[in-house]
């Protein structure tokens, strides 16, 4: 029987950039690593979940530093939810990250040759603009980790809100919600 190989822990590696889908970006060793969550400038160790041909993804086991752009979030469910992976940022700094995406995208990824690319116009509304979501129920809503931590007995399990990222079996109750109307 084949030993499955243990992945790596990555010690002191500091963010530099962020990629696709909001995730944070480092480079260790020559090779790319995307993390969620994290902010340019975070000093972090890293325990690698999965190894691709090209790059690693991994997860936040220890901050050594906070980055000097890292705010407090507004929305009680962020980083649980999925539907905020930025606000952890402030926004002149989301339209700046979104922006070099687009640009990316187009020209690094896409090999189109456009000369000039206009820049993101940034909205006035930095809250309660969204227009688009996908609310659904369940009767085993999915319980945060301090919940489980807590000495509150959880009797009801009723749901109406958000699907955990990454696992469209689990709800979790969303009591508010920053971008809606």
């Amino acid at each position: 029987m084949r030993k499955k190989k243990e992945l790596p822990l990555l010690e002191k590696v500091r963010i530099t950039d962020i990629g696709a889908e909001g995730n944070a970006l480092a480079r260790v060793n020559n090779q790319v690593v995307f993390v969620p969550m994290l902010v340019p400038g975070d000093v972090v160790d890293i325990k690698v979940i999965k190894k691709r041909k090209k790059y690693l993804e991994g997860s936040v086991v220890r901050f050594h530093e906070y980055s000097a752009d890292r705010i407090k979030p507004v929305c009680r469910h962020f980083g649980v939810c999925g539907g905020c992976k930025w606000q952890h940022l402030p926004y002149h700094l989301q339209l700046q990250y979104k922006e070099k995406q687009v640009s990316d995208n187009l020209l690094r990824i896409g090999k189109v040759d456009i000369q000039h690319i206009n820049p993101i116009i940034g909205s006035e509304n930095i809250f309660n603009y969204r227009n688009k979501l996908e609310y659904t129920f369940s009767d085993k809503r999915w319980l945060t980790r301090e919940e489980i931590n807590s000495d509150n007995d959880f009797e009801n399990k009723d749901a109406l809100g958000f699907h955990i990222p990454g696992l469209f079996d689990k709800v979790l109750d969303i009591t508010d919600c920053c971008f809606l109307f």
